[in-house]
């Protein structure tokens, strides 16, 4: 019986076309959703990135060309790209840096001054709308950034992720994304929002990784050289991996932490169990090559931090060389006082806090979570749908808010600290002195503090370094204010139209909860142990409650703390925070590429899965085109068709007489044709309408009718596809067996490629050889990438629609494929870790029976398919 569509329901929407309509932010905004489990579905739309190698004939080609000396010079090649790529993002950072600086320094001059001047004479409005003018003016810039590129907006790492796992989104790795976000987050930053430049710094890397070896430019047009190297995705994205591991390292002045973020939050080839157990043993095994681990993102990470350290030295301290400011985020040294035999930075009775501080970490983080997902959901219900400039109106009105929160909490809420000094001179006099010109001293005297002041009139780096160093004490009551108006304030700034990070407010935020923790320990039960590192500690579990990372993360930092001591209480911490956390949601860039539909892939599926097979989540449907096809049915199939791939195929006679006559032994699989015999009927009537009076099978080449049969059989061993011409083409009269063609299965051909084809004209006439084809070199083949043109600009005026293209040279004649009883934890295995954008099933005697791609391997489609597994069964 054939299945209705329903509209509604899921599996409907997996298979029935009318489900591909509508995206699920549409369904959302027309209140279609009924369960809030399916209520965003993996979109459809998005289209996957082909990390496999297309072994054809022009690759050989390059390959039988190559010898050591090349492929030394190709390596040579690949190491300067890598290396520019770690400058150049080095650099960007410190221009980011710079102006972040100067402007921010600029406006809490003049509000500042402005503040204690009205102190005395009663002007303090005038000073609120001198600090509104500033952080409206700049927000408003950085917001108009984005609506020019609106895939600049947010730290850009949910992006990122999903193109590491093979999703390809539209305009992430453009130049002009870059632009808008490298001068968006500067202006977001300096306009006060609280957000951080971290997360834009990963992205802006990974940019730079993506664009900086293809030599061109969609945005600048007449930017383009002739680089032959590199052109496939495979290419692209080791240097997409390299410059997001660069931007981590000059964010943080992390360069390990930077590898390992590359690994953990994108690699396709890294398995997570097996870093939990060596990473901390050895860090260097997690580089060996034979694990699909490669040298080139600590490399770039080197490179990109050693350039922002080497700059930034020289400009800050005019001691060129030096290297003392290594990353945008530097926590500082934590140690003791010389001289002072009874401090100590944390014991073991101290663990038992961090571990209940991780608790306390993961459940404020999943509700931070919890809270940013139903603002996200409010966006896309009522905001995004409405003219661009309300995006602009809500970041004005978030900046607005934040604005008057904090000059009137600092004003009404602060208290008079006494300030401390130091009792010895060193490491330790420097840190006071850095402390020291940061304080806020707002309506107090010269021997205290404002305490709300200095953590909210200063950049968000110095409010750390006050919080993790300041050695007097900060309010109870000030800390509980500043931590509950910035927990919400962030978690409402998070997804404004702005380019923002969430690293350092969740830092911040967690600093001020660890040290609120270590006033309690400290003040009232009179416990000896260190404020910094239970702030640390805190920004630690806070941090790792809201992103959910922790092997990058404990790496990170380790190394902004310069203190290894630190890597057993930050390693539990965050273990206990994500564990916390995960057991209510998601972290907060999953829960954004799941709003939007991305059909990420998990690290492996769940051992419930694996009831299901092959067979039981593959798309039947098949499109299909013929070792030699006319160019007016291949123009058929690419405009009536959405599938980036086509198998290429032959009809089987001899299976097809045995399946007639009911011989079982043709295939293990019969059920696989039963099941598809009406929607390959359909898709053989729909292409002898489109062809008209043209064969649906392969068409044969005339020239060699006369030759000897013995020269065929010595071609047919370089070219096994037979030329096989039916009687007749399919009609209405014809019997449901008669439709059905055997499809032994030869390869695989991208649209991108026969797009290629077309356009250049490869192909041959009815009276002649196909040897007589034009011959494409790879160099020809990926010219155009990654921007392949399309169908439909396509001239059909220059084509003969008789005319034949031979798509055997230029087809895939070895993907990897799978039994249609293979199991899914091994489907899913080999689809992720080969980085597959397409996985044929084809049973035991080399017919194509489905094909599978990354939506059927989501999650939600698996769970879908699982319930009609429990329903038939």
């Amino acid at each position: 019986t054939k299945m209705a569509c329903c509209g509604n329901c899921f599996c409907c929407q997996c298979c029935c076309r009318e489900g591909e309509t509508r995206t699920p932010e549409e369904l959302t905004i027309l209140g279609e959703i009924r369960d809030e489990e399916d209520e965003i579905l993996p979109r459809k739309d998005y289209e996957s990135l082909d990390y496999d190698r297309c072994i054809n004939e022009p690759y050989v080609e390059v390959l039988e060309g190559m010898d050591n000396r090349k492929a030394k010079k190709y390596e040579a090649v690949r190491w300067m790209m890598v290396f520019t790529i770690g400058v150049t993002v080095g650099l960007v950072g410190l221009f980011v840096d710079f102006f972040v600086r100067l402007f921010t320094k600029l406006k809490f001059t003049l509000v500042g001054d402005s503040v204690e001047k009205c102190s005395d004479k009663g002007c303090l409005p005038l000073s609120l709308l001198e600090l509104l003018a500033f952080n409206m003016t700049f927000v408003f810039i950085a917001s108009v950034l984005v609506l020019i590129e609106p895939v600049a907006t947010g730290s850009g790492i949910p992006e990122i992720k999903s193109y590491l796992n093979g999703v390809k989104i539209p305009g992430i790795v453009r130049l002009r994304t870059f632009l808008c976000k490298a001068a968006g987050v500067l202006f977001s930053v300096a306009g006060g929002l609280f957000v951080g430049k971290e997360g834009p710094m990963i992205h802006s890397g990974a940019i730079v990784g993506a664009g900086l070896p293809q030599f061109q430019s969609i945005t600048f047009k007449r930017i383009k050289f002739d680089f032959p190297y590199f052109r496939s995705d495979r290419d692209k994205r080791d240097f997409v991996s390299a410059g997001a591991a660069a931007g981590v390292a000059a964010a943080f002045g992390a360069p390990i932490g930077g590898t390992l973020f590359s690994l953990e939050e994108g690699s396709s080839f890294w398995n997570q169990a097996l870093t939990w157990k060596v990473v901390y043993i050895n860090v260097s095994q997690s580089m060996n090559p034979t694990d699909r681990g490669s040298p080139y993102p600590l490399f770039c990470s080197m490179s990109a931090t050693f350039t922002l350290n080497f700059f930034r030295s020289g400009i800050n301290f005019s001691k060129w060389g030096s290297f003392q400011l290594p990353g945008l985020l530097n926590f500082g040294e934590f140690k003791c006082p010389d001289g002072d035999k009874n401090c100590h930075l944390w014991t073991a009775v101290d663990l038992a806090f961090f571990v209940l501080m991780g608790v306390a970490g993961g459940l404020l983080g999943a509700l931070f979570n919890c809270m940013n997902k139903c603002l996200a959901k409010y966006r896309i219900r009522h905001i995004h749908p409405k003219a661009k400039f309300i995006r602009v109106l809500e970041s004005l009105l978030v900046t607005m808010v934040t604005t008057v929160v904090i000059f009137a909490a600092s004003m009404l809420l602060g208290e008079c600290r006494d300030l401390s000094s130091p009792t010895t001179h060193n490491t330790t006099l420097q840190i006071f002195e850095d402390i020291n010109s940061t304080i806020r001293q707002f309506f107090c005297t010269n021997k205290t503090y404002n305490d709300m002041a200095t953590l909210f009139f200063n950049p968000q780096e110095a409010a750390i370094h006050q919080l993790f160093h300041q050695d007097g004490t900060f309010s109870p009551v000030t800390l509980s204010v500043f931590f509950l108006l910035y927990f919400l304030l962030a978690c409402w700034t998070y997804g404004v139209s702005v380019p923002s990070g969430l690293f350092v407010p969740s830092l911040l935020c967690g600093a001020a909860f660890g040290r609120l923790v270590a006033n309690i320990l400290r003040v009232k039960l009179g416990m000896d142990i260190y404020s910094g590192t239970f702030a640390l500690i805190g920004a630690a579990a806070f941090l790792g409650g809201v992103v959910r990372m922790t092997i990058s993360l404990t790496v990170i930092l380790i190394e902004s703390t310069n203190e290894i001591t630190y890597g057993l209480p930050i390693m539990i911490t965050l273990m206990v925070a994500k564990w916390t956390g995960d057991f209510f949601n998601k972290g907060i860039y999953d829960i954004h590429i799941q709003l939007r539909g991305v059909p990420l892939l998990e690290w492996e599926t769940e051992v419930e899965m694996d009831k299901l097979t092959a067979s039981d989540i593959m798309e039947p449907n098949l499109t299909y085109v013929y070792p030699h096809t006319r160019v007016q049915s291949l123009v058929s199939i690419l405009r009536t068709t959405v599938y980036h791939a086509f198998p290429v195929v032959t009809e089987n006679r001899q299976n097809e007489r045995d399946f007639m006559k009911g011989n079982i032994l043709v295939s293990n699989n019969i059920r696989f044709k039963k099941s598809s015999v009406v929607s390959r009927a359909g898709e053989q009537r729909r292409r002898c309408q489109s062809m008209k009076s043209y064969p649906s099978s392969e068409l044969r080449n005339p020239a060699e009718e006369g030759e000897d049969l013995l020269q065929q059989m010595l071609e047919r061993r370089h070219a096994p596809y037979p030329n096989l011409y039916p009687d007749q083409s399919p009609s209405e009269e014809w019997t449901m067996e008669e439709r059905f063609r055997p499809l032994t299965f030869h390869g695989l051909i991208l649209r991108s490629q026969l797009v290629n084809l077309l356009i250049r004209g490869v192909c041959y006439a009815e009276n002649q050889s196909s040897a007589t084809q034009p011959r494409l070199s790879y160099a020809e083949m990926t010219e155009d990438y990654p921007r392949y043109p399309d169908i439909h600009d396509l001239d059909l005026a220059l084509l003969n629609p008789r005319m034949i293209v031979d798509v055997t040279p230029y087809m895939n004649p070895c993907p990897y494929t799978v039994s249609p009883n293979t199991r899914i934890s091994q489907v899913f295995n080999l689809f992720r870790t080969m980085g597959l954008r397409h996985l044929p099933v084809v049973n035991a005697v080399g017919e194509i029976v489905g094909i599978i791609t990354r939506h059927n391997l989501t999650h939600e489609f698996l769970v879908a398919k699982l319930r009609q597994h429990y329903i038939t069964v």
